[in-house]
């Protein structure tokens, strides 16, 4: 049976709404993947990109680690966001003296605890929206 190498990485999991991401941060240069895709596949468009390097570029760490994520549940905001959070996290549970301040000054620890208001009964159909009443 052959030898699996075996590869050392920090462990840290992100939220927001009803995602989850689990990130796998490991030292060297690699291709960051999510659900066994690119980075760049999984969240195509400009925000993906632009949170990603925003975070990288804050705490000057591009081409010095790369990722592997499973992210699961929400849509692809919400993941988006729990991917950015997990991390962020990762970055902090590795070295907290040297991210953390700068990671908590851009808001990206910071788990964003907002979540899906349940539907009333009653309500006519949404959360906070009450049925209309008769004038007279």
């Amino acid at each position: 049976m052959p030898k699996t190498k075996k590869i050392n990485f920090t462990y840290a999991r992100g939220r927001r709404k009803t995602a989850s991401a689990r990130v796998r941060l490991i030292k060297g240069k690699g291709e960051t993947l999510v659900n066994d895709k690119p980075f760049e596949k999984y969240f195509p468009g400009i925000t993906g990109k632009y949170l990603l390097e925003k975070l990288l570029k804050t705490i000057d760490v591009k081409d010095k680690f790369y990722a592997t994520i499973k992210v699961k549940g929400g849509g692809k905001m919400g993941q988006l966001d729990a991917v950015i959070n997990g991390l962020a996290k990762a970055f902090v549970a590795l070295d907290k003296e040297k991210y953390k301040l700068p990671l908590k000054k851009i808001g990206v620890i910071t788990r964003d605890a907002r979540e899906r208001e349940r539907r009333k009964v009653g309500t006519g159909g949404k959360a906070r929206r009450k049925k209309q009443s008769p004038k007279r």
